[in-house]
């Protein structure tokens, strides 16, 4: 690869985002507007290698992939309609009309842009699985093949969800356009929802043999900080920043040398990212300021908080803990929910305590495959000398995992229940 292929790449992966959602204003397609972007990109590979990259390569992009853009309206049969939509930025002279001043149509609403192509692709009238796929393209810069192998899936399967979800959106004629007051709530709840997806498969991968992908913690990072930046009065979003930076911060601690992975309460704290942390901890204070009550990824994150604060586990505040789990489970009920909680009251008042909830739990039908239930209950058999009973509930967790890594601690948790009780 010479030396301009790579800043070319290097250039596309930070600028992509922008150059599709200027784009996209122009065009109201992001399919098409995509594939403009691309051959920006594809004019660049092939001019820069001898003319050198330009001063402001992100620029040179974007104006590349704006005067084709312009000159595809210009020869559609749609240019009247595209003007009349763009009405704001038509000028009438003598009774004509002239063309829309294309570039401060773009130009001017860069940060505007980029959040209604982060609402788009999280649209609710995709699959969870498409918008995902169809984040992680458009606004996180991935390529069909990287989002393939973070979730173990072929590149085919990746790349029909993408096409799917550009026709559905198409289709569906939605709207290049913030959502209204009304539907922001469940709309944003939605961009939540897949940042924390894309951050929770790099966190604790659901299948595969490594136990942390740390590239999409990393891309999930990336797209929450962009989302705080776009929407500083959105506690929830600065909820959701905290959560992942506190999270993220414990990644280096939570694998051992051979690849292992490492409980919480047995990291070496020392490991954690302290820089991450203070990120985290200040994410949570202007979530807090906004004066609104605390939502589901705000009260995580003050859970999370809580460890972070601790210097060792022994010091960790599970009273607190157990107090914000029971608030999450009036914001946000869920049986999950539930079963931390039981592992956190276990913690604060003893094991028998939380084995009664997770006891209860054990009849509930979105638990039933859930490999962390056994787990739990395993942990919680064996602080009650139950090491018999403990070892079969940790082989049945172990069974139930899809990850290699995973695997192999809960079988080794079975072999060995008494090392478990602590």
């Amino acid at each position: 690869m010479t030396r301009a292929h790579g800043a070319i790449e290097a250039v596309w992966r930070i600028e992509s985002t922008r150059i599709i959602a200027g784009v996209t204003r122009i065009v109201r397609d992001v399919g098409l507007a995509e594939e403009l972007a691309q051959e920006a990109f594809v004019a660049a590979l092939e001019q820069w290698p001898e003319s050198g990259v330009p001063a402001n390569p992100g620029a040179w992009l974007m104006a590349t992939a704006k005067h084709r853009a312009i000159d595809r309206l210009r020869r559609s049969k749609v240019l009247e309609r595209k003007t009349e939509e763009l009405g704001h930025e038509l000028s009438v002279r003598g009774g004509g009309a002239e063309e829309p001043d294309w570039d401060r149509a773009i130009d001017n609403h860069i940060e505007d842009d980029v959040l209604r192509l982060i609402f788009i692709c999280c649209h609710p009238v995709l699959s969870t699985p498409a918008r995902i796929a169809l984040t992680l393209r458009m606004v996180g810069g991935l390529t069909t093949d990287e989002i393939a192998r973070a979730f173990l899936v072929s590149d085919a399967t990746v790349a029909q969800r993408i096409v799917r979800a550009k026709r559905t959106l198409t289709e569906a004629h939605v709207p290049f356009e913030l959502p209204g007051r009304d539907e922001l709530s469940a709309r944003l709840s939605s961009v939540l929802e897949v940042i924390y997806l894309v951050f929770n498969e790099g966190y604790s991968a659901t299948g595969g043999d490594e136990w942390l992908r740390p590239a999409l913690c990393e891309d999930a990072l990336r797209l929450g900080r962009i989302l705080a930046g776009l929407m500083p009065d959105e506690p929830e979003v600065h909820g959701l920043v905290a959560l992942m930076e506190i999270q993220g911060s414990r990644m280096r601690a939570r694998v051992g040398p051979a690849g292992e992975p490492v409980l919480l309460l047995d990291q070496d704290r020392a490991r954690w990212d302290y820089v991450l942390v203070r990120r985290g901890l200040a994410a949570l204070d202007r979530a807090e300021a906004l004066g609104a009550p605390l939502g589901p990824y705000a009260l995580q994150a003050a859970i999370a908080a809580c460890h972070a604060r601790a210097r060792t586990a022994d010091e960790t505040d599970w009273i607190r803990i157990a107090a914000l789990y029971d608030a999450l489970s009036q914001v946000a009920p869920s049986p999950v929910v539930d079963l931390n909680r039981a592992v956190a009251l276990g913690m604060a008042f003893g094991a028998a305590v939380g084995l009664e909830i997770v006891d209860h739990l054990l009849e509930e039908p979105a638990l039933d495959g859930y490999h962390l239930l056994p787990a739990a209950r395993g942990d919680l058999l064996a602080k009650l000398g139950r090491f018999d009973e403990a070892s079969k509930e940790f082989e049945r967790a172990a069974s139930l995992t899809r990850n290699g890594r995973e695997r192999a601690l809960l079988l080794d948790r079975a072999a060995r229940p008494a090392r478990t009780a602590g």
